[in-house]
C-alpha cells in the first residue's frame, strides 16, 4: 500500500508541475523548454524527490497507523485544489457514479429518495425498475438496508447502499402507512435510466415545456428532439426551455442542443486552452432544420457549465429570451483522466466563450472553495432566503423592452465584470459572471415556518395516500397511474382536506405549527398538499407539474414569449439586410 501511495501521489506531483504537457485524455512530460508560467523539469524533480522524502518520513517516523488510501485522496485532491474549484480527484467509487452519469444510466432500485424529519422516504418509484414493478411507494419510510440500520442515515448515505452491480440483489426493509409491520423487499438491482430531461409537456395550449434539468449526458440531444417533435404533434408553437438547476455535463451534448434552435453555421461556442486548444477551436451548430418556434430559456443560480453555453448562445445570438436568475458562472472545461486502480481526475485545460466572446467563468482568485460555491446562494438569503415555487402573488421582475430598445443592455445585479461585449441586434452584454437573463425574476422565499408546512403536508399525506383519514378514504392510491396529468377533479384540496390537515397538525407536535400561521400560509398550505397527493398518485413528474404551474419564473416565462418572437424576428431582419 505504501508502494502505490508513493507511485500514485508522486506521479500526480509531477502532473501537476507540468501541466503544459497534458495532450487530449493522455499524460505526458515534455522535455523541451516549459510552457510560460510552468516549472522546469529539473524543478518537478526535485518536488518529487521532496515528496517521496516526505513520505519516507511519515511512513517510518509517525506514531499512529496510516490509512495510506486516505493520505493518497487527500495528497491529490489537495494538490488540485490550488489550480481550481473544478479540478478535482474521484476514488474508485465516484469515479464509476461519474461514467454512470454521463452514460445516463445506472444500476440500482429505481426510487426517488427525500430525506425528512426522521428518515429516508420514498418519494417516487420510477416507472418499469425494479423498485416501481415490486411495487415500492410514495411514503415508505426506509429502515434497512441489507440488515443494517438506515434510520439514521443520510439521503446520499442511502443512494449509495442501493446501487451496486447490474443482476446483484439488495434487501430493504421499510415502514408503509397502514402496515401493522415491516415490509421487506430483495430487489434485483437492474438498469435505471438518468435522463437529462425529467418534464416534457403542453404547459398552455400551443405552448409546450420541456424541463432539460438533469445535465448533458450522452443522450440528451436525442432526448431533446423526442420531446419536441412529441409537443408539436401535440400542437406546440412555442416553448420554454428549463435549465434551473442544470449542472452541465458533455460539451458534444450542449453544441447539438444548441444545434436544435440555431441554424447550421452559427458559432455555438469556441474553446481555448494552453495546449490542444491553443488556437481557439470554433464549434458552430450542425442543424439541418432547427427550431424556429418562439423561445424563452430559465436559467438560475444552479445553471452551470454546458447549460450556460447553450443559454449563451442563445442569448448572444438573439434566438430567445432569458428570463430567472443570473447562472453559475463556469466557463472551464475539463477532460477526464483514468489514473490507475480505476481512480480518476476531472483536470480544467481550456476556457469557453460565447460566440460573441463573453467568458462565462466566476473569479475565484480569493476567497475559499466554500464562498466559491456558495456564494450566490448566500448572496440571495440574506434578501430573498432560499427558493421555493408558491401559488402566492409573483415576486418583483426587471425585464428591459424588447420591442422599443433592442439596444439596451441586459439588465445586472452588479457591476459588469468583464469587457461589454456587442451582440446581435447590437445588444450588450459582460462576461465574467454567468448569464444575466434579460429578464430578471426572483424565486419566492421559502421560509422556515413553509418548511414546517411542507413537512407536515408529507406527513399527512402518507397517511391520506394509505386511505388510513377518516372520511377521505376515497384518495387512497391504490396504484401509482405513470404517465397521467392531474386533472383539477383529481384529488381535490377542498375543505374537507384542509379540515382534516388542521386536525393532523394538532395533534402532531413535530410540525409546531398553529391554526393562525396556517390561515396566514393557506394558499400555499393547498399547494403542498396538492403536490404531495399527485406525487403520490401519479408519479414525481405529475407532482413537479403541479409546483411548475405555479411556479413565478414560468408564469413570467409565458408572458415573456411575444418578446421572444419579436427579437427573434428582428434579428432574421438584420441579417438579411447584411
Amino acid at each position: 500500500m505504501t508502494r502505490r501511495f508513493i507511485i500514485i501521489a508522486s506521479a500526480l506531483i509531477l502532473i501537476a508541475a507540468v501541466v503544459g504537457g497534458t495532450i487530449g485524455r493522455s499524460l505526458r512530460f515534455r522535455h523541451s523548454v516549459p510552457a510560460k508560467g510552468a516549472v522546469s523539469y529539473t524543478e518537478a524533480d526535485d518536488i518529487e524527490k521532496d515528496y517521496n522524502e516526505a513520505i519516507a518520513t511519515i511512513s517510518v517516523e509517525y506514531a499512529g497507523d496510516i490509512d495510506y488510501e486516505k493520505a493518497t485522496q487527500a495528497a491529490i485532491q489537495g494538490m488540485l485544489s490550488t489550480l481550481d474549484p473544478h479540478s478535482m480527484y474521484f476514488p474508485y467509487n465516484e469515479f464509476k457514479k461519474l461514467k454512470e452519469d454521463q452514460d445516463s444510466r445506472f444500476y440500482g432500485i429505481g426510487v426517488t429518495i427525500v430525506q425528512h424529519r426522521d428518515g429516508v422516504y420514498i418519494q417516487s418509484a420510477v416507472e418499469g425498475t425494479p423498485a416501481g414493478r415490486l411495487g415500492l411507494r410514495y411514503g415508505d419510510r426506509i429502515l434497512e438496508v441489507d440488515g443494517k440500520d438506515a434510520r439514521d442515515w443520510s439521503s446520499d448515505q442511502v443512494s449509495k447502499k442501493v446501487r451496486g452491480g447490474k443482476g446483484e440483489p439488495v434487501t430493504i426493509k421499510v415502514e408503509r402507512a397502514g402496515s401493522e409491520a415491516p415490509i421487506n423487499f430483495t430487489i434485483i438491482r437492474d438498469s435505471v435510466p438518468l435522463p437529462s430531461i425529467r418534464n416534457a409537456y403542453m404547459l398552455r395550449p400551443g405552448t409546450g415545456y420541456v424541463g432539460l434539468t438533469g445535465g448533458f449526458q450522452s443522450t440528451s440531444d436525442e432526448e431533446l428532439r423526442e420531446a419536441l417533435d412529441k409537443l408539436k404533434n401535440q400542437g406546440m408553437r412555442q416553448v420554454i426551455l428549463d435549465m434551473r438547476g442544470n449542472p452541465g455535463g458533455l460539451l458534444t451534448q450542449a453544441i447539438d442542443v444548441a444545434s436544435e434552435f440555431l441554424p447550421r453555421g452559427q458559432v455555438i461556442v469556441s474553446v481555448k486552452g494552453r495546449t490542444e486548444y491553443s488556437d481557439p477551436i470554433v464549434y458552430k451548430s450542425s442543424g439541418s432544420d432547427p427550431e424556429d418556434v418562439p423561445l424563452v430559456v430559465l436559467i438560475n443560480r444552479g445553471t452551470a457549465s454546458a447549460s450556460e453555453i447553450v443559454a449563451g448562445a442563445i442569448q448572444d445570438h438573439g434566438r430567445g429570451l432569458i428570463v430567472g436568475e443570473t447562472s453559475f458562472g463556469k466557463g472551464l472545461v475539463q477532460h477526464v483522466f483514468l489514473l490507475p486502480f480505476n481512480t480518476g481526475l476531472t483536470l480544467t485545460t481550456a476556457r469557453y466563450y460565447t460566440p460573441y466572446g463573453r467568458s462565462l467563468q466566476r473569479d475565484y482568485s480569493s476567497g475559499s472553495l466554500y464562498d466559491y460555491y456558495t456564494r450566490h446562494d448566500a448572496d440571495e438569503t440574506k434578501s430573498q432566503g432560499s427558493a421555493s415555487p408558491s401559488s402566492t402573488p409573483s415576486s418583483p421582475s426587471t425585464s428591459r423592452d424588447v420591442s422599443s430598445s433592442l439596444m439596451q443592455a441586459s439588465p445586472t445585479q452588479h457591476p459588469p465584470i468583464g469587457p461589454a461585449v456587442k451582440t446581435a441586434a447590437g445588444r450588450v452584454f459582460y462576461g465574467g459572471g454567468g448569464i444575466t437573463p434579460d429578464i430578471d425574476v426572483k424565486p419566492l422565499t421559502f421560509s422556515p415556518l413553509r418548511n414546517r408546512i411542507a413537512e407536515a403536508a408529507f406527513q399527512f399525506t402518507r397517511q391520506l395516500a394509505a386511505g388510513l383519514v377518516p372520511g377521505l378514504e376515497s384518495y387512497k392510491v391504490e396504484m401509482v397511474q405513470y404517465g397521467k396529468n392531474a386533472k383539477a377533479t383529481d384529488y381535490p384540496i377542498n375543505d374537507r382536506v384542509i379540515e382534516a390537515f388542521r386536525s393532523f397538525v394538532r395533534t402532531d407536535a413535530l410540525s409546531q405549527l398553529t391554526a393562525a400561521q396556517l390561515d396566514e400560509e393557506i394558499e400555499f398550505v393547498k399547494l403542498r398538499l396538492r403536490e404531495e397527493i399527485v406525487t403520490a398518485a401519479y408519479s414525481n413528474d405529475a407532482g413537479a407539474r403541479v409546483l411548475l404551474d405555479s411556479d413565478p419564473q414560468v408564469l413570467r416565462a409565458l408572458e415573456a414569449l411575444p418578446e421572444a418572437k419579436r427579437l427573434a424576428e428582428s434579428v432574421r431582419t438584420e441579417a438579411s439586410r447584411s
